[in-house]
């Protein structure tokens, strides 16, 4: 297990707050709404709770601190180019592959029905007592059912694949199980989250908890909501995978970071796609 290096000074810490001193605040766009192709209603703002999300006021949607541009982009699927990594996520589900040349629709079928929901309650945990992530999933029918490779967690045919199966969730609620099985994982994600890292003290809560809304860089922070993950963020040009996000977030505290795939990036994708309960899977959205 990687271990994240704590602060060496609080000079640091500063200095990366101070990044944050001034500038603008941004409250979520009182009056937008997420319609996709005119008539595919997302919900975007959802209540918060006492036990999840005690210190937030209400669940906002990454999409609501995005400019009109980015938001439009993503309410029209020939604009929006996420689209391109569904397609080819569709020509995958139905490609045979592996020692048993089978493909994933032929033990599935359509995944318009087959699929439907599966994002919106991921992460899960597995009939061994385990927590998997969407990726865990893909791989094992991968490498059990068909004899094929596993696919590396955030390359092109991952990304598209659990993009065209995120797609069969769009407008379901996120539904995560955060007890029974789930809820040692649950924990320890919380713990994470708000846990500081790196050089400059920093944690998931200290910019989508206690900074949503204030300008960094050119942007406004969000509440680091993951219902519409993959997304396809245009900075990168690319789809980026939730874990992925985790890995740049945890860099820019100055911080070693855990892997994709991990043990506990997987706990902290269930507490923050908990904190997101009652928001509308996007699959796949477009941010900056």
């Amino acid at each position: 297990m990687q271990h994240l290096k704590t602060a060496t000074t609080m000079a640091l810490a500063s200095a990366c707050m101070a990044l944050f001193t001034g500038m603008a605040w941004a409250d979520p766009d009182p009056t937008a709404e997420l319609i996709i192709e005119g008539e595919l209603h997302l919900v975007t703002r959802a209540p918060s709770d006492d036990v999840i999300t005690p210190n937030l006021p209400e669940r906002y949607s990454g999409w609501l601190f995005r400019d009109a541009d980015t938001r439009a982009m993503q309410m029209d699927d020939f604009e929006n180019p996420a689209m391109l990594a569904v397609e080819n996520g569709e020509a995958l589900w139905s490609t045979a592959d592996g020692t048993a040349g089978q493909s994933c629709q032929d033990c599935h079928g359509d995944a318009e029905e087959s699929m439907a929901g599966v994002r919106a309650s991921m992460p899960h945990v597995n009939e061994d007592g385990v927590l998997w992530s969407m990726e865990d999933y893909v791989n094992d029918c991968r490498t059990e059912r068909m004899g094929a490779e596993a696919w590396r967690w955030s390359g092109n045919e991952m990304t598209s694949m659990t993009s065209y199966i995120s797609l069969q969730s769009r407008g379901m609620p996120v539904d995560v199980q955060i007890d029974g099985p789930a809820a040692p994982y649950w924990e320890q994600g919380r713990d994470m989250y708000y846990t500081r890292y790196g050089q400059l003290e920093l944690s998931c809560s200290s910019c989508h908890e206690e900074s949503y809304g204030l300008m960094i860089r050119a942007d406004h922070l969000s509440q680091g909501q993951i219902n519409g993950f993959p997304t396809y963020r245009l900075k990168n040009a690319g789809i980026v995978s939730i874990h992925n996000r985790f890995r740049g977030c945890i860099r820019d505290t100055r911080a070693e970071t855990f892997a994709e795939g991990s043990d506990e990036f997987r706990a902290l994708e269930l507490y923050v796609a908990s904190r997101g309960m009652g928001l509308s899977i996007e699959g796949v959205s477009v941010r900056p």
